[in-house]
């Protein structure tokens, strides 16, 4: 996605100077597809990168676990930093390069896109307008489906240790929309989830086909024979294999400092994908209904093509004494998480782009911030106890 849009969509305000990359055969293959091919350099020459080129801005796509090594070489080098979400995976982590913005100056945006899905911003429009009141409660229930939901068991992202949990990969894009909904930071949070689906001891064994076809051409090309000699790593996972360590059930409860509360619930093993979101307000209530995909095939279950079933979406106001109002709202699409990445991108590779009233840019204390909730809610899952974000909240954000 950034290499398409700062070789096509931005090229005229962005340049990419430079890949890096601890495998040389993805590398090949991303420079293949460029009009005129870049520099490209092994993971551990990057610091010999950002000098070389004179990189203004790095871009982070790293496994979670390592985003915090190259986030703060970036910033100590001089640069500004992108980096997909989450912004790391612990506390530790999260201290380094809160630290290493102070002390340099330089800027960390965390790229939240669903922050700039049209949906979400109608709803941010709404709560701030007051048309419900003040918020008492959110209920937000997040589906994957069978097919999305079990990649994350394929993939480097089973292993806890390189991705923090679902609560920390996934759903910190949900905790991030809550805490900029309300404008609040979270306060306390009891947590509750288990492994129940995939692993060797999943119910899912024998619900169906989960296998993904490692003949298609784009993964032959990231991940077949060649880039599996150069570091061993193996996209095609099979998710009831021992190693998982992440759960695929989470109940979550949240207290906001002003009060309101966030009952969340994510499952990774449902029919259809999509998600169900209510505000109750002292005026009145805001439902949000999304369903990104209503069914999986047999045949998409086969690749990670697809996504492409039938797809609805609505934002509804009930107010208190009144009918309810069903809310329009322009430039939601099905492709690219809402439109959301289109506006995103537009919005962070333009020097030019148009103010943003609704702060929908997110840097590093916002990363941190939704880090906090599913960090303590990993925590009260291995505890029991519910736990105050006071207690992990020092170690998230001062070295």
């Amino acid at each position: 996605m950034f290499v398409r849009a700062l070789t096509e969509e931005h090229r005229d305000t962005c340049a990419l100077v430079a890949l890096a990359d601890p495998n040389p055969v993805r590398i090949a293959v991303h420079n293949d597809r460029l009009p005129a091919p870049v520099p490209a350099y092994p993971a551990t020459e990057f610091a010999e990168m950002l000098a070389r080129e004179r990189v203004d801005v790095v871009i982070v796509c790293t496994v979670d676990r390592y985003h915090d090594e190259y986030i703060v070489a970036a910033l100590e080098a001089g640069c500004d930093v992108l980096t997909e979400k989450p912004m790391t995976i612990d506390a530790q982590r999260s201290a380094r390069i809160l630290d290493a913005v102070r002390r340099t100056g330089r800027r960390v945006r965390v790229t939240f896109n669903y922050r700039y899905n049209p949906l979400h911003e109608a709803v941010k429009r709404v709560i701030a307008a007051g048309d419900i009141g003040a918020v008492g409660s959110v209920h937000f229930e997040w589906l994957l489906d069978v097919r999305h939901g079990a990649d994350y068991f394929r993939r480097w992202h089973r292993d806890k240790a390189d991705s923090g949990g679902l609560l920390v990969h996934k759903a910190g894009h949900h905790f991030d929309l809550v805490n900029w909904w309300l404008d609040d930071d979270p306060a306390s949070v009891f947590a509750d989830g288990r492994l129940f689906f995939y692993g060797t001891d999943g119910a899912g064994h024998g619900a169906g086909k989960f296998a993904i076809d490692m003949a298609d051409p784009e993964l032959t090309a990231l991940y077949g024979d060649a880039a599996v000699r150069a570091d061993g790593y193996r996209r095609d996972q099979d998710v009831f294999a021992p190693g998982v360590t992440i759960e695929d059930d989470l109940a979550v409860l949240v207290r906001y400092a002003r009060g309101a509360t966030l009952t969340y619930h994510l499952t990774a093993y449902a029919p259809w994908e999509g998600y169900r979101i209510a505000f109750n307000g002292s005026r009145g209530r805001l439902e949000l209904d999304v369903t990104e995909t209503d069914h999986v095939s047999v045949a998409a279950a086969d690749s990670l093509k697809g996504h492409r079933e039938p797809g609805t979406a609505s934002l509804r106001l009930r107010p208190f004494f009144g009918p309810p109002v069903e809310l329009p709202v322009e430039g939601y699409r099905r492709a690219g998480h809402g439109g959301a990445d289109v506006r995103m991108l537009a919005q962070l590779l333009d020097p030019n782009a148009p103010a943003d009233p609704l702060g929908r840019g997110a840097d590093a204390l916002d990363g941190a911030r939704a880090l906090l909730i599913g960090l303590a809610a990993n925590a009260s899952i291995a505890s029991g106890r519910p736990v105050r974000t006071a207690e992990l909240e020092a170690g998230i954000t001062h070295a």
